[in-house]
């Protein structure tokens, strides 16, 4: 990296201040000329699949736990530590000094695969002669870099207790420091009540809004108190599914066809004692045990796990992806004639998902709250694995059984095949592209060339990265948009793509850039996210037959197509262009196949992306620095002559009238400019 850069100063140096002007602001020089002509007959282009745009759903940069999940608590179980004792309880902290109350860790719990508990013996009173602080002794949690409460909102806490004695405690909602109080209540019990491990539950409306809060256990009498599996969470969360619900809706607006979870290198773990198990993430949240993600270096407690990702695809009205290990990790592999445990263990999974509720595994996900099936219908097996000596003699095996015991699932292989054919069965193939602006801007022809028969693509991660893209670029946004017309030219060999990383908790960046970032209390999309804007009606519309015509032709790109809005019951024409040059581009657009007043004036829109600097981002400040405008756009005459800035994504949604198509007879003799 430091050689890089030093080369990098070199250039700059060479070539001075004018070429840095010229890659990083956009220019405003000569104007380009551009025609682009649609056939608007349906009948010559090709529906695109339903599943082509969705999203891919990685546990990395805590976009799950501290995410989209919506428990505030951080090692909830006190878990994260390990299994021996006394062990770390991170980030749990203790309120009091060490001559009021002595905290450690035992192996007491009541749950079988969560033995670690908290031992918190308080040494004070509020009487004798060591008295407690006003306030209390106790613990608590500041949960993922602060806890959002906000004014009027309930949260329900739960928590496991016991003790040989009669409790008194309060359970509070406060500041960081603990000097604002947001919410209390105060649990008592006797002594025969809290012998045993007991359940206790309360619901807290908060008296005011803290976005850097924490949960706490206190109180001011003296005895031993054991706590376990303890949980914060609001009651408002996305279709009261436990999803924090700002940040599904920004998914939601994006209408994702499909959602591909849980991973990425995730899923493998950098050893396979790391790599994600379906079965410890489902029942009842107490008996998870949660795991330490050892690829992305942090502890997740598991309450987001395989029902609740199938959960929140059906909340999203999308297809679910189940990405399964085959028996490789990063460092260490399962041998093929070992495998067929690992076989099982995924056709158990799928039964999970898709079995009868009074079937082994469908009583299972019946027994949490969903009797129905849900509707999973494609698995990859594997991911980025293929290169890896012990992945096709695996493959094969999940491959043969799956396929014996559910024929109409689709399987997607890690190996890809847009240049060369697969040597093995398989109904998609695997793609991942992350690349500078440049090179992913002139990937846009990556599938033009790939054969029209055999197994199609899935391009599951693709992102511009580097020093162009650096937090979110615009310039990484346009050089993707370009990528996402060439798939979208070339869907009859390309199935599905998906954007990677999805999420960023901006304390904890582990990679870099992400589509949204978020942190306790706030959101915001990169340009990144706001271009996959413009392709949320393409799933399932039809591309309309096109030619572009430029002075400039490595600069441009552009699609056409045909979309219904299922609000206005309307239809429209969607043209979409990418000026990834530094000139200005005026561009004429002409539509063969349409009569001179089948466009509404009044119901057309024109929207941009572009700003004054390629390297422009959006932040926590400046959320909305970088993102689509929309304005009414009204034709005029027989034709539509348009100016597209410097570096800029732009669309226009042509309202059509009916019956506006003239028939083939008159458009083979006919072109009509709007």
């Amino acid at each position: 990296m430091g050689s890089f850069q030093a080369c990098l100063s070199a250039l700059f140096m060479l070539f001075g201040l004018f070429a840095l002007c010229q890659s990083f602001h956009v220019r405003t020089g000569t104007n380009q000329t551009a025609h682009f002509i649609v056939n608007a007959s349906e009948a010559s282009g090709w529906k695109i699949p339903d599943t082509l745009f969705g999203i891919f759903f990685e546990e990395i940069n805590h976009a799950g736990a501290g995410g989209i999940w919506a428990e505030l608590v951080s090692n909830r179980g006190f878990e994260a530590g390990g299994p021996n004792t006394p062990s770390n309880i991170d980030p749990w902290s203790v309120i009091g000094d060490e001559s009021s109350l002595i905290v450690s860790t035992d192996r007491s719990s009541c749950f079988s695969r969560n033995e670690v508990a908290l031992r918190m013996e308080v040494l004070c009173d509020i009487n004798g002669s060591k008295t407690c602080p006003a306030s209390g002794v106790g613990i608590y949690n500041p949960g993922y870099w602060g806890m959002n409460i906000e004014q009027g909102k309930t949260y329900k806490v739960v928590f496991y207790i016991t003790s040989p004695g009669s409790v008194n405690m309060s359970v509070s909602l406060a500041s960081s420091n603990g000097s604002q109080i947001l919410a209390t209540a105060n649990i008592i019990a006797d002594a025969s009540d809290v012998s045993n491990w007991t359940k206790m539950e309360v619901l807290l409306e908060a008296e005011g809004t803290n976005p850097n809060s924490r949960l706490q256990l206190t109180t001011s009498k003296s005895g031993v108190i054991w706590f376990d599996q303890v949980s914060a969470m609001p009651l408002d969360t996305y279709k009261g599914h436990g999803f924090r619900k700002e940040l599904i809706e920004m998914l939601a607006s994006l209408k994702p066809r499909f959602i591909r979870f849980p991973g990425g290198c995730f899923v493998e773990g950098e050893w396979l004692r790391n790599a994600f198990r379906w079965r410890e993430t489902i029942g009842p949240w107490e008996e998870r045990p949660g795991h330490f993600g050892d690829v992305w270096m942090y502890w997740t407690d598991d309450g987001l796990g395989y029902y609740e990702f199938l959960q929140l695809t059906e909340d999203l009205g999308a297809l679910p992806i189940w990405v399964f290990n085959n028996g490789i990790s990063h460092n260490d592999q399962v041998n093929t004639p070992s495998i067929l445990p690992f076989v099982q263990d995924v056709l158990d999974s799928i039964e999970f998902a898709r079995g009868d509720p009074d079937s082994k595994w469908g009583s299972v996900r019946a027994a949490m709250g969903h009797p129905e099936p849900f509707d999973l219908r494609y698995v990859a097996i594997g991911n980025e694995d293929c290169w890896k000596k012990n992945y096709k003699g695996n493959y094969l095996k999940f491959y043969h059984a799956i396929r014996n015991a559910y024929p109409d699932i689709k399987m997607i292989t890690n190996c890809d095949g847009s240049s060369r054919p697969l040597d093995h069965p398989a109904d998609l193939y695997d793609f991942h592209i992350y690349t500078s602006a440049n090179n992913m801007f002139s990937m846009a022809h990556q599938f033009d060339n790939t054969s029209r028969s055999g197994p199609k693509a899935f391009v599951s991660e693709y992102a511009v990265t580097g020093k162009d893209a650096g937090t979110g670029s615009l310039i990484a946004a346009l050089a993707e948009a370009g990528f996402l017309i060439g798939l979208e030219r070339n869907s009859d060999v390309i199935e599905m793509a998906s954007y990677a990383p999805l999420f960023v908790n901006t304390n904890d960046r582990r990679w870099n850039p992400d589509a949204i970032v978020f942190d306790s209390s706030r959101q915001y999309g990169t340009p990144s996210y706001w271009m996959q804007q413009f392709f949320a009606e393409s799933s399932g519309a039809t591309v309309l037959n096109t030619t572009l015509e430029a002075s400039s032709p490595n600069s441009l790109i552009a699609s056409a197509i045909t979309w219904k809005n299922m609000n206005d019951n309307n239809n429209y024409i969607r043209i979409k262009i990418v000026n990834f040059g530094g000139d200005t581009v005026n561009l004429k657009i002409s539509v063969d196949g349409l009569d001179l007043n089948s466009v509404d004036l009044f119901g057309s829109t024109k929207t941009e992306l572009t700003s004054n600097n390629l390297m422009d981002e959006n932040s926590f400040k400046e959320p909305l620095k970088v993102v689509p405008v929309q304005s009414v756009f009204q034709t005029s005459g027989e034709m539509m002559e348009v100016v597209l800035a410097p570096k800029s994504f732009t669309s226009f949604d042509l309202l059509k009238k009916s019956n506006n198509l003239l028939s083939t007879e008159v458009v083979s003799d006919h072109k009509a400019y709007i």
